[in-house]
């Protein structure tokens, strides 16, 4: 797994993706760009669509696939509120994730935006 240049890039692609969170520990964010590009999360919220329940959240960087390492542990949101869960970029490199999980099904939901940088 290579480090890109971030210095000389030669394309960053802007995105945004939404995620509904579950009971089942998953993967929400992966790079799977290739060796060439790391991606640079600028944003992950997290909101409690439930209108009466408090709901906890779990979310890991996991890293190449082989260990959690936790961002957020067992978080409480409160109903019908949202968290700003980074206050500080991180970079996924080829194969790293996030991973999310939900103390309630249905009642989270998950706002990422991303970079692609690609040297």
């Amino acid at each position: 797994m290579a480090q890109p240049n971030i210095v000389n890039v030669t394309d960053i692609k802007g995105e945004t993706r939404g995620y509904s969170i579950t009971t089942t520990l998953t993967n929400t964010l992966v790079n799977s760009s290739g060796s060439n590009s790391v991606i640079k999360a600028n944003t992950i919220l997290i909101s409690n669509i439930d209108s009466a329940n408090a709901a906890d959240i779990s979310v890991s960087f996991y890293d190449n696939q082989t260990t959690d390492v936790y961002l957020a542990r067992t978080v409480t949101v409160p109903a019908k509120s949202t968290l700003d869960l980074l206050n500080k970029p991180v970079y996924l490199e080829e194969n790293d994730s996030f991973r999310m999980l939900a103390s309630a099904d249905s009642d989270l939901e998950a706002v990422i935006s991303y970079e692609i940088i690609t040297d």
